[in-house]
Formats: C-alpha cells, sequence, structure tokens
C-alpha cells in the first residue's frame, strides 16, 4: 500500500505536463475563438481529449521515473556484469525488437503508411523491417560499448550509406524511412533502451556511461532509415523484373 502511494504522489509531473500543455491549449483557444469558430460539440470532445492527454501523460511519466528507468537500469547493470560479454549482443537484438513492435508510434506510422499508399505498401511489412532495423542496430550498439568503439566510426559511415541509397531507393519509401528514424525513438525505446545501456556502460570496466552509454538511441534513430530505403530497393528491383 505505501508503495502505491508513493507512486501516486506525483504532484511535480502533473505540473510539468500541465505547463507543456498550456501552450498548446491557448493556440486553440486562439484559433476557435478568430478562425475555427467550432460547434460546442467538437469544443467538448476537445477539452475531454486534453484531459485524457494530461492524465495519461502525468502517469506514463511517473511510471517511468518510479519503474521504468530504475528497472532498466538494474537490469543493465546485471547484464554488464557477466562473464560472457558477446551475450550482450543478441540480447540487445532481441530488446531492440521488442521495445519498437511496442512502441505506439511506430504502430502509427505503419497505420498511415498502408492508409496513404492505398494498401500498397502493407502496415505489417513497415512494422517488421523498422523492429529487425533497431534490433540489428540495438545489437551494434552493445557491440560498440563492448569493444569500446567511438559512435563516429558508426554514424558518418551510416548515413553517408543512407546518403547512396536514397540516390538509386524509391523516393516514397525515402521519405518514410527519415520519418521512420523519428518515430522509432519514441517514449518506449528510449526511456527503456537508453536505462539498460547506461547501467550496461556503468558495469563494464573501463567504460564510462557518458561517452559509452549514450548514442544508442542516435543508432535507433539512423536505423529506420537504412532498413526502410534498403526495402524500397527490394520494391524498386521487383517491380523492375516483373
Amino acid at each position: 500500500m505505501s508503495e502505491l502511494l508513493d507512486f501516486l504522489h506525483f504532484g511535480h509531473v502533473s505540473w510539468e505536463v500541465f505547463q507543456a500543455l498550456v501552450p498548446l491549449m491557448g493556440f486553440f483557444v486562439f484559433f476557435q475563438a478568430v478562425y475555427l469558430k467550432l460547434p460546442l460539440k467538437y469544443v467538448v470532445n476537445m477539452v475531454k481529449g486534453l484531459a485524457l492527454t494530461m492524465v495519461g501523460l502525468a502517469l506514463f511519466l511517473q511510471g517511468v521515473k518510479v519503474g521504468f528507468m530504475p528497472v532498466g537500469t538494474q537490469m543493465g547493470e546485471i547484464l554488464g556484469a557477466m562473464d560472457s560479454k558477446w551475450l550482450l549482443m543478441p540480447i540487445g537484438f532481441l530488446l531492440g525488437l521488442v521495445a519498437t513492435v511496442a512502441e505506439p508510434a511506430v504502430r502509427i506510422l505503419s497505420y498511415e503508411v498502408e492508409k496513404a499508399s492505398a494498401g500498397s505498401i502493407s502496415e505489417r511489412s513497415i512494422l517488421v523491417t523498422l523492429s529487425l532495423g533497431v534490433a540489428l542496430f540495438v545489437a551494434l550498439g552493445m557491440a560498440k560499448m563492448i569493444y569500446g568503439v567511438p559512435i563516429h566510426y558508426i554514424i558518418v559511415p551510416g548515413y553517408l550509406l543512407a546518403l547512396i541509397l536514397m540516390r538509386f531507393a524509391d523516393h516514397t519509401f525515402v521519405a518514410i524511412a527519415f520519418d521512420a528514424g523519428a518515430v522509432a525513438t519514441g517514449p518506449m525505446t528510449v526511456t527503456f533502451v537508453l536505462a539498460v545501456a547506461l547501467g550496461i556502460a556503468s558495469a563494464i570496466d573501463g567504460r564510462d556511461p557518458i561517452l559509452d552509454g549514450f548514442g544508442l538511441i542516435a543508432l535507433v534513430a539512423m536505423a529506420p532509415i537504412l532498413s526502410v530505403t534498403i526495402l524500397g530497393l527490394i520494391v524498386t528491383f521487383i517491380k523492375k523484373r516483373s
């Protein structure tokens, strides 16, 4: 019971969420009064949605603060203390896979892509491509921490490769790819994967949590750009063969 009461004491988080949403409320009130002039029914629905958003964000951020990040950090410290460090790479693959599949923004993007393309690009294909791409790069990020590889050795060639692939891929997939890079780094991935990475870096001898723990999210952001662009190349190749 005491743990529940401690969890529910999130007045500070609620106040931060309120401050963040007040400017959006101000924009809506201004446009409603001057330009939109929507019926009362729409205004009421807007207020209800805003209230639910405030409650949901406050609960999520409090959950991250008291549960998600501490557990992720402890998991990372335990994993980083293992003797067989190479196991961190397949574990990272699974971690990136499940975190991306659970990411709400990824599912929304996949749904919108299928909707906008009239079904020619399926929701499942985008979801699978994104998830596998992020999983591979989280595993690569674990290898970076194990062997102390500087991040620019991965980031610079990765984006150069993305720019080269853009020249040959379908432009539709290129646009989707760069949006996918943003949505993959959503609240689920950032809060959990980053916490685990910091825990691992702090547990490995000779690794600095600042230098080696951070940077993994940059790899996650780059992964969908490459994976979706490669999917576009495959689709282009199939179209040319048919």
